[in-house]
């Protein structure tokens, strides 16, 4: 029955409760790339939302209202469609809110929520995101990140890695490192400021590529430069599992003794399905990812609970939805009152509380959740025998390093 109604919710692009008729209903619009080469994301958006609005409407709602969820189809990303789906949420009567795991990458759809008055959660680029409300924060009142700030991305792979070296779980032969990304604004931030990072820190980069956004057919031309250099690590910034996906998969045909370090996509479950055996020793790092661990008993039991309930792990957005959902139901039921939608902005600005991704507080000046081991950190993860192992940092691992099976020691 579930799956018959979460088909139908893509199709229409609604989700009806059954609560609906016996209460106030309040319409949450959930931006999502339904279709195209991130639409395992854009699932987990929705199973996200649908999740806590299942157990909302159970509960006989907040402060006397139930909800639906409206979907909008972003596709690729594109400004056209982005613009697109966020006007047909906009122009949809009953909406009250607006959430994502992504729109754009450049968040420009911040623009369109603060002109319309919409309170919008997304879990997209932090740095886009401050970009614009920095700019006058009282005007984007509307908008919050759930997504930390990035700058951990550009900066904790080298001394992740030189710890590693320290300890003698690794061997740095010369500092050398391959640097590959895509040409979007996620990948390619973050590939500028490692630069930035690998650089000051002494090391040489030997590799340093970029390709079109988009699918990537082969890498084999960019792997040679690899393998005539024999970096002691290989990064590539390209988050479409299926991108990255292919490039773990020619890099084993003729491996280098590298470490490889890929952003985001190992993170996805279709990662491990692509990829198979070839992903044991693949390094990752997220902020904002699920901790799944002992240590933070709100993570490991989000990510049970989960799974149980549509028989997929979630990577970083089903569990995220959840919890942004929840922070808007949490928001309503102080205001009472979901048109008073500066209201349930501000409330939502002020919460602070453990979530799947760690302690989560506001910073006031950007709207950007704050990143720090003390917030939402940046963890390090290891794909071992086809499991997800959390290595850094230590007050919240479950596992540790173990040399990847192409590397000599």
């Amino acid at each position: 029955m579930q799956a018959h109604v979460l088909k139908l919710s893509l199709a229409a692009g609604l989700l009806l409760s059954p609560l609906s008729a016996f209460a106030d209903v309040v319409k949450i619009g959930v931006l999502a790339p339904l279709t195209g080469p991130a639409a395992a994301d854009g699932q987990e958006f929705v199973n996200g939302v649908e999740w806590a609005v299942d157990e909302a409407n159970a509960n006989g709602g907040v402060a006397g209202y139930t909800f639906e969820v409206v979907t909008a189809d972003v596709k690729d990303g594109s400004a056209a469609n982005v613009s697109s789906g966020a006007e047909r949420l906009l122009g949809t009567d009953g909406v009250e809110v607006i959430m994502t795991g992504y729109a754009s990458l450049s968040m420009f759809e911040v623009d369109l929520m603060a002109e319309a008055g919409m309170p919008y959660i997304a879990a997209g680029p932090s740095p886009s995101f401050a970009a614009i409300t920095t700019q006058d924060i009282d005007y984007y009142w509307c908008c919050w990140s759930f997504t930390a700030s990035f700058k951990g991305y550009e900066t904790d792979v080298l001394p992740a890695v030189e710890a590693l070296a320290e300890r003698g779980e690794i061997t740095l032969r010369d500092k050398s490192v391959a640097i590959i990304s895509s040409d979007n604004a996620y990948s390619k931030t973050i590939s500028e400021g490692m630069k930035v990072s690998f650089e000051e820190g002494g090391w040489n980069i030997v590799v340093d590529e970029l390709v079109p956004f988009g699918e990537v057919g082969d890498w084999r031309a960019i792997l040679a430069k690899v393998r005539d250099t024999n970096p002691d690590l290989v990064i590539n910034t390209d988050y479409l599992p299926g991108n990255s996906a292919l490039f773990l998969n020619q890099f084993v045909e003729t491996p280098t003794d590298s470490l490889v370090f890929l952003q985001y996509a190992p993170s996805v479950p279709e990662f491990i399905n692509l990829t198979g055996d070839n992903s044991t020793g693949v390094l990752y790092n997220l902020i904002n990812a699920p901790l799944d661990s002992d240590s933070w008993p709100r993570g490991q039991a989000l990510m049970r609970a989960y799974e149980a309930r549509f028989g997929v792990p979630s990577g970083a957005y089903g569990v995220g939805l959840y919890e942004m959902a929840n922070f808007y139901f949490e928001a309503l039921e102080q205001v009472g009152d979901p048109t008073k939608r500066e209201e349930v902005a501000a409330a939502i600005g002020q919460i602070k509380r453990d979530t799947v991704a760690g302690p989560l507080e506001f910073d006031p000046e950007t709207h950007v959740a704050l990143q720090s081991n003390d917030h939402i950190p940046v963890s390090f993860w290891q794909i071992q025998d086809g499991k997800r192992i959390l290595i850094e940092p230590d007050k919240y691992k479950n596992g540790s390093f173990m040399l990847p099976p192409w590397m000599s020691k």
